[in-house]
């Protein structure tokens, strides 16, 4: 029998191969908190095996900036001690939450791996919340420890961390020591069953409070394993780059799914490097970081996408390193993504788009180049693991090319949200079925989206609900009702944009109403965009507004 020659049949041959019986990659129908399902037969117990195997890669650099450097072995010895710490010198037990908010820095990643050595549950913070959303998030979770940067740490403190029974640890100083304080520490990692929690990464919350999706073990090792079945199927392919040679920017931030779950944690298994970009974006300085560390991948958002087309003449920077460039966090247009091919070279030939949530841990499918080609604003396929149905609002399948919610079930979806039983009851449903909450349909097998979640503004990669910022507003003595939307932005995908009904006898502009917010919010989810009258607002005949019908604001200054 000869060997086909039509590229999708020749990829389908070779998963097959990987994850056939016996393939390193073997797929298996096990039960999964009381539902049958595909997994990873081959997957590690949990994240504690994964951490003790890396030791062995010794030398090899795990974590690069711009100015340090730390190899596995030196990352296996500052975590036993640290977690020798957290257990001896603070009391940390497993099940603890132990939460870190700091911008990237190597410490982050030493304090969530120090963590699951000891069984502790990781939280991670949102670095850009305002003082409010951060004394929310403690007493939500309840930490035992905060570890954050000096910055957050005074943060933390003002917020009343210490009320509240968490001690605050900052990344500058205390982390070093405490790394440091036990050199002959072993690396021996608690056992965790696979469905323990073991981190908890927050998403914007349509209640208006964010929620906290709760990850397993058997998530992230299951992330763990998709991530090495992607390395062994471009090995398959010819690319002869060593999948532990391999050098990956981490550009966006660690309280994000995409650097934590889909970037620092699978680079640990197969040692390869972590290029860690610090500070806001800067398209020099991260082509610079490219150039210098031969990074080979790059997940980015459309937004960071956007100014790298922006910055001009790309030729003066040496990124012929580079193989592999992917979007996720926000959608991009077929034209938007055509333009970054004719700027950027390696989207030319390996640009990838992906779709999946905070909740899903990974991404749920991903559009491949020859995908994006033969079906323009396609988001791909279901993943390994991932079976993906459009769902009428009874809960019914629907027929490929007829609309509805896009539902998936997975070894990689959350176990629920922290401490919201509601919250988690409406979106992990039946036989471990999430609703995304989206709209879309399948295409010859290709997911795609026609309403991204109905009134989420995607801001830059970062989630915004309107919910999130109509409440605080409407606690204004002068408004007497308001509406949030996303309005297009050149850059950013949506910028946030408010309409505000003044009461009557009450005068407010957008200056007060910005500063109102800047104390109970994120910058990010502070409006740009304002229109300020007494008209009512549009409403049907249930009294909810008529979002499609609200006019939109014309003044305020957009934000890049």
């Amino acid at each position: 029998m000869g060997t086909s020659t039509d590229p999708r049949a020749a990829a389908m041959a070779a998963v097959a191969r990987l994850t056939g019986p016996g393939g390193d990659f073997e797929l298996a129908e096990e039960e999964v908190l009381g539902a049958r399902m595909t997994v990873f037969a081959n997957r590690r117990p949990n994240l504690g095996e994964v951490l003790a195997a890396s030791a062995g890669f010794g030398d090899r650099d795990y974590i690069v900036t711009a100015d340090e450097r730390l190899s596995f072995g030196e990352h296996a010895r500052q975590v036993a001690s640290l977690a020798m710490a957290l257990r001896e010198d603070h009391g940390v037990r497993p099940g603890d939450r132990v939460a870190i908010d700091a911008a990237n820095r190597p410490g982050w990643i030493v304090s969530f791996w120090a963590a699951v050595a000891v069984g502790a549950i990781t939280v991670g913070y949102n670095a850009w919340w305002s003082r409010q959303e951060l004394e929310y998030a403690l007493g939500h979770t309840t930490p035992k420890l905060l570890i954050a940067d000096t910055k957050r740490a005074r943060d933390a403190e003002q917020a009343g961390a210490a009320g509240a029974g968490t001690t605050v640890l900052t990344l500058e100083e205390d982390l070093p020591r405490l790394a440091g304080r036990y050199p002959d520490a072993p690396l021996a990692p608690h056992a965790a069953a696979e469905d323990d929690p073991a981190v908890i990464i927050y998403t914007s919350g349509t209640s208006g409070r964010p929620k906290g999706a709760v990850h397993s073990h058997r998530n992230l090792t299951s992330v763990i394993e998709y991530h090495r079945m992607n390395d062994a199927l471009s090995k398959a392919f010819g690319d002869p780059t060593d999948p532990a040679r391999r050098r990956y920017l981490l550009a966006l931030p660690l309280f994000h799914i995409a650097s934590l779950h889909n970037l620092a944690v699978p680079r640990l298994a197969t040692g390869s490097a972590v290029v860690m970009h610090q500070g806001a974006f800067d398209v020099d300085r991260v082509l610079r970081l490219v150039e210098k560390e031969r990074v080979t991948n790059w997940g980015a958002v459309p937004t960071m996408a956007n100014r790298l087309m922006e910055h001009g003449d790309l030729s003066a920077y040496d990124l012929s390193s580079l193989t592999a460039f992917s979007l996720a966090s926000a959608p991009s247009s077929p034209a938007f993504q055509e333009r970054l091919r004719t700027a950027f070279p390696v989207a030319r030939q390996a640009l990838v788009d992906s779709y999946g949530l905070t909740e899903s841990s990974t991404g749920i499918t991903v559009a491949s180049p020859m995908d994006l080609q033969q079906a323009p604003g396609t988001l791909g396929r279901p993943i390994a693991t991932v079976r993906v149905e459009i769902r009428d609002p009874e809960g019914n399948p629907l027929p490929e090319g007829q609309e509805g919610e896009v539902c998936a079930r997975s070894p990689f979806n959350m176990l629920g949200y922290w401490q919201d039983p509601e919250a988690t009851a409406r979106a992990v449903r039946e036989d471990r079925w999430l609703h995304t909450g989206d709209i879309g349909m399948v295409e010859e097998g290709r997911l795609r989206l026609t309403t991204r979640r109905s009134d989420l503004i995607l801001r830059g990669g970062e989630n915004v609900y309107p919910a999130e910022v109509e409440y605080p507003l409407a606690e204004h003595p002068g408004v007497l009702e308001c509406v949030v939307l996303g309005v297009p932005h050149h850059d950013l995908g949506q910028e946030v944009a408010a309409v505000v009904v003044t009461r009557a006898g009450h005068r407010t502009d957008e200056k007060e109403l910005r500063a109102y917010l800047e104390d109970r919010l994120a910058y990010y989810k502070i409006p740009s965009r304002w229109r300020i009258t007494t008209e009512p607002l549009p409403r049907n005949a249930t009294g909810k507004v008529m979002r499609h019908r609200v006019e939109l604001p014309i003044t305020g200054q957009s934000t890049s």
